[in-house]
């Protein structure tokens, strides 16, 4: 996996702060994608626009490879820290509620 200069270099070309959500990671790629793709840049900014489109690919690929390679704890008291026994368990009502049903007979 790329050293951690990479990786930060790939944070800050998507204007990222020191950590972010993967939404968040896929939020600002898609943004500055849009603002630099070079079919959205005049004709004299076109080239400008490629570079720095390349820049943004490159930069959300190495960030994708270094999430894809991160272990998460799927730990009790892990998820209860980041507070995620409440949000999961109204999550997962709602989804119950809605979608599976046992048949009554």
């Amino acid at each position: 996996m790329a050293d951690f200069k990479i990786i930060d270099g790939a944070r800050r070309t998507l204007g990222l702060g020191d950590d972010a959500t993967l939404r968040e990671i896929k939020e600002a790629y898609h943004d500055l994608a849009l603002r630099y793709h070079p079919d959205k840049c005049s004709e004299d900014k076109k080239p400008g626009c490629e570079e720095k489109f390349k820049e943004i690919n490159l930069a959300y690929e190495v960030l994708m490879a270094y999430c894809a390679g991160y272990r998460f704890s799927f730990r009790e008291d892990e998820a209860r820290e980041a507070g995620m026994d409440e949000k999961l368990s109204e999550r997962m009502k709602t989804f119950y509620e809605d979608w599976w049903r046992p048949e009554k007979k």
